[in-house]
């Protein structure tokens, strides 16, 4: 009989290789990827395995055969109970699924091991509690430093989480003492770490389940937003909150200002849950914010986010204080809580902070460094001179007696030149008779008005000495005021500001009619188009937005937006 040729189906090969290939598939993390591989292969494409039949032997030659199971002998699903063609081609593509999700899970741990590796190791490694700097003994100058025998003592008894390190000594004195250098740094003094080094730290929180709280500094609203905050969130949810609102002119509405932070987030589009408007100094909302933390984490971590000197580590003490009272977690965590300082940068890496009675914890980032902010600009030595220290007043442009104004007065701008320190400068080229400008940011800077004609000579003059920052020190280092933006503003109400002038890093200036608020006295006709030229640092950016409702009179102009149904429902609620 001539040999016929059988081939056995992936079925019956299955038992050949179902130990190892089901060891390597339940082992996605052995090292030799081989195995798997030759099983997947084997699975799906089994090569034929010819039989030659010969002639059916004689009944005397087969009794003296040992007699077997024949289960063990014949293949499963052979004979009548062969699958059909059809079954066979599901069975394939339904392993071949398998198998993919199998590589795709396997590939993706990998990707996310990898994105991850820095910071997982960074947080195996012992850090100081106050600025999340790891802890070295070589370097006396660098952020983490600690006395060698006091390193020891403290790793013997298992107590390196009480550590504080050198500089942050020096900070809690006062001292400036800056670190950070790079695109968004800070000129002058030691740079020991790049901002663009502290920004990969955060990389990898989009990857994470998690609850962002996002601060915003009030007097800094456009420039410290961070306009690319997606990159870092993902598609977590973001719980807003607006930091120094005992900043805001004596008389400021609350309710205005909560409404209009809203109004000009939802332009940002981000998954904002809520709006928080707080103080970490008189701890206003900041109860509120426990209880919207609290009510959204859902066993998640909590990462405090924000640009650099944005007042996180103040915010995560003011959290811990009021926490501290009914929580006895909390209050142990407080004891070691993160540095507050005035540098920008103060926080070096991610400080864990376990502050919940049920597990989880709270995580003090980095600041992320802009370099289109004044703070990235000005040598590290000028950095208080940006930092406002007690309540806002705004300074007025031209200067007028309330008790004396009247609708005829023509006190105008035009032809004028307005210095805020060595920083910014405005010149008027057309303005409406009653036009003023007002000028809200930190007191230090002085605030000077010449004629335009004269404003060339003026600043090369005056730069460091009456015009700081810079200081006098710095003065022949100064680049001077290299950016220049031309702006038209329309004059549409003259019950209200216009706009205002968002200066990155140092604050606003508010463009309105000077009776707005006087009362008594009747307005010309306001309506027309304001031309200015503002002169900035390179690179620091210039916003034009909506006037912010600040001051006793805010609120009789400021207009709430009517909304339907749906769009209050879609609306984010804000508390304070």
């Amino acid at each position: 009989m001539a040999p016929i040729p059988l081939f056995t189906s992936p079925r019956a090969l299955s038992p050949f290789f179902s130990l190892h290939s089901s060891f390597v598939l339940h082992n996605p993390q052995s090292s030799n990827p081989e195995p798997f591989k030759k099983a997947l292969l084997a699975t799906f494409w089994p090569e034929p395995v010819a039989c030659r039949a010969s002639r059916r032997p004689p009944a005397s030659e087969t009794a003296s055969l040992p007699t077997t199971d024949p289960s063990v002998v014949e293949a499963e699903g052979t004979g009548a109970a062969a699958p059909s063609p059809g079954e066979r081609f599901l069975e394939h593509q339904h392993a071949r699924a398998r198998a993919v999700l199998i590589l795709k899970q396997r590939g993706s741990k990998e990707k996310k091991k990898n994105k991850r590796g820095k910071a997982v190791s960074s947080s195996a490694e012992a850090c100081c509690y106050g600025c999340g700097a790891p802890l070295q003994t070589e370097e006396t100058d660098a952020p983490g430093y600690v006395d060698p025998e006091i390193f020891e003592l403290k790793k013997k008894h298992h107590q390196l989480r009480t550590i504080l390190c050198g500089r942050c000594k020096l900070l809690s004195h006062g001292h400036m003492v800056t670190a950070v250098g790079g695109h968004g740094g800070y000129s002058g003094g030691k740079q020991f770490i790049l901002a663009e080094e502290l920004r990969e730290k955060l990389s990898d929180i989009c990857y994470d389940k998690v609850l962002i709280v996002k601060l915003v500094d009030i007097v800094d609203f456009n420039g410290s937003f961070l306009a690319r905050i997606r990159d870092l969130t993902g598609a977590n949810p973001i719980i807003l909150v607006v930091t120094k609102v005992d900043l805001l002119p004596k008389g400021t509405d609350l309710n205005c200002v909560g409404d209009w932070v809203v109004e000009t987030t939802m332009k940002k589009k981000l998954n904002v849950i809520s709006v928080h408007l707080t103080s970490s100094k008189s701890l206003v909302g900041i109860a509120g914010v426990i209880s919207e933390i609290q009510k959204e984490r859902k066993g998640r971590d909590v990462y405090i986010l924000g640009s650099a000197n944005v007042g996180k580590s103040a915010f995560i003490s003011a959290l811990l204080k009021t926490m501290a009272k009914k929580n006895p977690v909390a209050a142990a965590a407080h004891k070691y809580k993160p540095m507050q300082s005035a540098v920008p940068g103060t926080t070096l890496g991610r400080i864990k902070i376990e502050a919940f009675q049920g597990g989880g914890n709270f995580f003090d980032t980095p600041g992320v460094h802009l370099h289109h902010r004044q703070a990235a600009v000005v040598h590290s030595e000028d950095l208080p001179f940006l930092a406002p220290q007690s309540r806002l007043r705004g300074q007025s442009f031209p200067v007028v007696s309330k008790s004396n104004l009247t609708a005829a007065d023509n006190v105008g701008l035009n032809g004028f030149s307005i210095f805020w320190g060595g920083l910014v400068r405005i010149d008027v080229l057309k303005v409406l008779p009653q036009t003023r400008l007002t000028f809200f940011g930190p007191r230090k800077l002085q605030i000077l008005m010449v004629p335009t004609a004269e404003a060339d000579e003026f600043y090369h003059k005056e730069v460091g000495v009456l015009l700081t920052p810079p200081s006098e020190k710095q003065r022949e280092l100064w680049p001077g005021l290299q950016s220049v933006r031309q702006l038209k503003i329309k004059f549409e109400d003259q019950k209200r500001p216009a706009s205002d002038i968002a200066i990155s890093g140092l604050g606003w200036i508010s463009v309105e009619p000077f009776g707005l608020g006087v009362g008594q006295n009747e307005f010309v006709d306001c309506k027309g188009e304001l031309h200015l030229d503002v002169h900035v640092p390179k690179p620091v950016e210039i916003f034009v937005r909506p006037p912010m409702p600040v001051g006793s009179g805010s609120a009789e102009w400021y207009q709430y937006q009517e909304l339907t149904e749906a769009e209050e429902e879609l609306r984010p609620k804000w508390y304070y």
